[in-house]
């Protein structure tokens, strides 16, 4: 079964807010998303509201059709606009003020106590709670601990390591599998603990095909690389791109789990 894909529209908004325009719409964004074959929407309502505002939420709240994943800081402001405004899923997310884009996961071995009393409230409002954190057995023990649903797995590192033409280099392409491992491994521990496993953060059409071969990944979180893309090809194909390169990832777990059955059974 291949994995959902939410698509993250932060950019769209990011380029409105340039002009503090009323254009381009989110909402028409999103919209364009899921007739492209999109399973969902993610947004970052962050604290500096720097692209995505507090109206885009209801708005997107009262319009999509398919599910709603909204990114927040785990504060007690953020937590209240999710309690009134009810989206499918929230994920919990670090935040600094002066980042450009997340720059890891959140430490919730740090903050246990406050982000198990939110994913409290978020599931007793019945939003299913998600928890952006880096690849690491401290975290996702931590995690389960909160009383979440899912943890999405952070892949800047992998991502960096991929990027330019250093993985046809030895040091590279080893930097490259020691992430993916570190990736299968977290992926591996979390569903041992009846976590879904998300993952999301700098993977693009060229990199996402070995992170969809890991079995246990359910859905991708991605934004940046497919709204880059659309400028030049269009919304509804940069989706189908995406969707395309998931599903060959898929298609090798597939095969791999195939032959895994057949050898256990010769």
């Amino acid at each position: 079964m291949t994995a959902r894909l939410n698509i993250n529209i932060d950019h769209v908004a990011t380029v409105r807010q340039a002009r503090r325009a009323s254009e381009p719409s989110v909402v028409a964004a999103a919209l364009a998303c899921e007739q492209a074959g999109a399973d969902g929407i993610t947004v970052h309502l962050r604290g500096d509201r720097r692209h995505i505002q507090d109206g885009d939420i209801h708005l997107l709240r009262e319009t999509l059709v398919t599910y709603l994943n909204v990114e927040m800081a785990a504060t007690d402001e953020m937590s209240q606009i999710a309690l009134d405004t009810l989206p499918d899923a929230v994920t919990l997310v670090p935040e600094n003020p002066n980042e450009i884009t997340t720059e890891g996961g959140l430490n919730v071995s740090a903050s246990l106590e406050v982000v198990r009393s939110i994913v409290g409230r978020l599931r007793e409002a019945e939003i299913f709670a998600s928890i952006f954190i880096d690849p690491e057995a401290a975290q996702i023990e931590a995690a389960r601990a909160t009383g979440a649903q899912q943890v999405e797995l952070c892949t800047a590192n992998y991502a960096e390591a991929t990027l330019g033409a250093r993985h046809t280099r030895a040091d590279g392409r080893e930097r490259i599998d020691a992430e993916l491992h570190r990736l299968r491994e977290a992926a591996t521990l979390a569903a041992q603990y009846g976590l879904r496993v998300a993952v999301g953060h700098g993977l693009t059409y060229r990199n996402v095909g070995a992170i969809a071969a890991i079995e246990e990944v359910e859905e991708f979180n991605i934004g940046h690389n497919i709204v880059a893309r659309a400028l030049f090809a269009g919304l509804h194909e940069a989706v189908r791109e995406m969707r395309g390169a998931i599903r060959e990832g898929t298609n090798v777990k597939t095969k791999n789990s195939f032959l895994d059955n057949r050898a256990a059974l010769s």
